[in-house]
């Protein structure tokens, strides 16, 4: 039987020219224009290949279609077609979730003989473990403080208040195991000891001489930080709660900034020592 591959790429002309060369090389082609085209085939069909346009209709889609394939056909070649040789080094940053890139124009008879290469060394890939966006940040959760301690590090305003490493760091390690201590699906239900951090987080920064806007922007990073672990791990995170899930992460991660926000004002409000 000869290998399937899916074509996908939103231009008539390629997916006419490109489908028609493959096939007279051996590939069964199947051809999709869209993301929502392409994603029916791969959740309907098994296949060898998948070449992909990467931009189709919008920016990066086709990393899209890789992703759902990747997920769901893990031993299945995954190729991405770029118009933009600008992008070849963004590309190679997730080479993990592609097994490899072709500039258009490309060259035909170079990518014929990359597919049979690669068909013949193939090798079964294991199967991805799904989670929930939690567990990912669970598992992640040390290498998430020190790139937002990195992060936060090269901020001017920050870099004007001098503090040690540990100082810096501060509550940030009780804080992000309180915001995942609580359960994802109670919704409105914060533990007292998340507050409880957030509050110290907040009187701690005021004792260092932080201001209201660089607490702000301490928990603007850790978004950050903890969305771009969510892009790099997609492959494994279960979309079907990823939107709910990233929405949860968001909301708490602003209530616990307001409560250090609120503990940091409220000590305006104390009276002062004789």
């Amino acid at each position: 039987m000869p290998p399937r591959l899916l074509f996908v790429d939103d231009e008539p002309s390629i997916r006419l020219t490109l489908s028609a060369i493959l096939e007279r090389n051996g590939f069964q082609v199947t051809v999709a224009a869209t993301v929502a085209e392409a994603l029916a085939l791969i959740s309907a069909q098994q296949y060898d290949i998948l070449i992909s346009d990467l931009n189709i209709g919008l920016p990066s889609d086709g990393f899209t279609v890789v992703s759902a394939m990747r997920r769901t056909q893990p031993e299945a070649i995954t190729i991405i077609l770029t118009g933009y040789p600008a992008f070849e080094s963004a590309l190679r940053a997730i080479r993990e979730q592609v097994d490899d890139f072709v500039t258009k124009p490309a060259d035909l008879p170079e990518l014929v003989a990359n597919l049979r290469q690669r068909l013949e060394r193939r090798e079964q890939r294991t199967a991805i473990v799904i989670k929930r966006l939690r567990q990912i940040i669970l598992e992640n959760k040390q290498d998430i403080i020190e790139d937002w301690l990195r992060m936060v590090e090269v901020i001017p305003e920050m870099r004007l208040v001098p503090l040690t490493r540990d100082e810096r760091i501060n509550h940030m390690p009780e804080v992000l195991d309180e915001l995942l201590r609580s359960r994802i699906s109670e919704q409105d239900i914060m533990s007292d000891r998340a507050l409880q951090a957030a509050r110290k987080h907040g009187v701690k920064r005021r004792e260092q001489r932080y201001t209201i806007p660089m607490v702000l922007e301490e928990g603007r990073v850790l978004h950050f930080i903890i969305s771009d672990y969510m892009r790099r791990n997609l492959l494994q995170v279960d979309v079907s709660f990823l939107i709910p899930d990233l929405n949860e992460v968001s909301d708490r991660i602003h209530r616990l900034v307001q409560e250090a926000v609120k503990a940091y004002l409220q000590m305006d409000l104390e009276p002062k020592a004789a």
